[in-house]
């Protein structure tokens, strides 16, 4: 007797499909069908578990941000005889261009390409950066100086994130000009002592409020 499949396994499969079609063909790319032949299952699957586009779409975006997240997780942290965790942050953002990061990535553009025009998509991956942001800020913390305040290291994440999906987008588009993890490394202890010192004298100015 054949086993029925489990309905996470599938949903996960399926979405895996979606996430390379995304990565090669771009949003037109993507229909229950194409979805099906894709993940090599029987036609009518998709739409089963995701009844119209928009779902299945949605459920991508959350399966390639659970995938960030653990990745992201794995690279910030950090190992009890390290007082940094740059260095493996710095070597996701490598990786970003390479293998199924660059796939799940370039998926991840044409879902915020998508999310202009639908609302619900847009704010899937709001909260998602929002995740995002609470472990890079963790990172950032860790590079801050003792008695950083809770609204300057905002302000250095918030340039790290920035910085790290600027990379991570022309990674995924093809960039020719290799970094190494040192390389960015480096720039990403840069930004934060920068950030760090513009806000320090703006707060010091008298008329500062």
């Amino acid at each position: 007797m054949r086993r029925k499949p489990n309905p996470q396994q599938r949903r996960r499969e399926l979405c895996d499909a979606a996430i390379r079609l995304l990565a090669e063909d771009g949003l037109k790319g993507v229909s229950h069908l194409k979805v099906d032949r894709k993940a090599s299952v029987p036609d009518g699957s998709a739409s089963f578990y995701f009844r119209t586009r928009s779902a299945l779409l949605h459920a991508v975006a959350e399966r390639v941000a659970d995938l960030d997240l653990k990745d992201l997780a794995a690279a910030t942290a950090i190992p009890e005889d390290s007082g940094s965790s740059a260095s493996g942050l710095a070597t996701l953002v490598v990786r970003s261009g390479t293998g199924v990061r660059r796939v799940r990535a370039k998926a991840r553009n044409e879902l915020a390409l998508e999310a202009a025009r639908d609302p619900v998509l847009a704010e899937k991956l709001r909260d998602n950066d929002d995740r995002f942001f609470g472990l890079i800020r963790e990172a950032v913390v860790r590079l801050s100086p003792d008695g950083a305040d809770a609204a300057a290291v905002d302000e250095q994440t918030y340039a790290v994130m920035m910085f790290i999906s600027g990379v991570m987008l022309t990674r995924s588009s093809g960039e020719t000009v290799t970094r190494t993890a040192e390389d960015l490394d480096a720039i990403i202890s840069g930004i934060v002592a920068g950030v760090g010192a513009v806000g320090h004298q703006r707060r010091s100015r008298p008329d500062h409020r």
